[in-house]
């Protein structure tokens, strides 16, 4: 039997970035660091340039999902931003709550890393999930293990030779038993162990290099993770 049941996700944190520099992040460009949302069908009963916003999308037996963003400039040209997630979750409640909200701190985090070290660069965007094989527990620190980074903390420097993918060289800019990042000079990895939500291990790149290829990195990792989970 499905439980409806309403939930509220809330964030507030500081970003290296003015006002007008988070709404555009927040507003036109969600693929540099979260995933693309210009097609979602939502409207907006507010936007108030460039300090208010929210998206909202309804459906059916009263069930919405609503994203509210309130950003306060700061005295030193950074600012505040309090996001607000809230709807219904149908199904499996907890563990939907559970997954939403440790994926928002991952998010918020990679937007300040964006705004940060790439803000207003061009793109590319590419998502990748792992084969069947990645979903079962402990496939997360499988690939922890595999980069050699299971002990490594955020902040650290990190040099990852990836089979058919090349070298990630950079910082782990975030690590914990859920999610880790990997920034480089151009380009951002963001991985998911979403084994530990009843799905599959992912990642999503986003490219800054100005020479992206999205169906070559797509190829190429999943050639990767079907090697390491086969």
């Amino acid at each position: 039997m499905s439980e409806n049941r309403e939930f509220r996700i809330e964030s507030v944190g500081e970003l290296n970035a003015t006002p007008e520099r988070v709404w555009e992040a927040i507003n036109n460009a969600t693929q540099a660091w979260m995933f693309p949302t210009d097609q979602w069908p939502a409207e907006y009963p507010v936007k108030d340039y460039p300090s208010h916003v929210i998206s909202r999308m309804d459906g059916p037996d009263g069930w919405f999902n609503q994203l509210e963003n309130t950003i306060e400039a700061l005295p030193d040209g950074r600012s505040r931003l309090h996001y607000v997630h809230s709807g219904i979750f149908t199904d499996n409640w907890e563990g939907q709550y559970d997954g939403a909200s440790k994926h928002t701190v991952f998010y918020q985090h990679s937007l300040n890393q964006y705004l940060t070290y790439f803000d207003g660069k061009p793109v590319v965007f590419t998502d990748v999930q792992g084969p069947e094989g990645s979903g079962v527990q402990g496939s997360f620190d499988a690939l922890k293990s595999a980069f050699g980074i299971s002990s490594a903390t955020a902040g650290d420097a990190v040099s990852v030779d990836v089979p058919g993918v090349g070298v990630l060289e950079g910082e782990l800019d975030f690590s914990n038993q859920w999610f880790f990042g990997i920034r480089t000079a151009d380009a951002m990895y963001r991985f998911f162990g979403r084994d530990s939500f009843g799905s599959v291990v992912g990642l999503t790149v986003h490219d800054f290099s100005g020479s992206g290829d999205s169906e070559a990195t797509a190829s190429s990792w999943s050639a990767y993770f079907h090697g390491l989970y086969a």
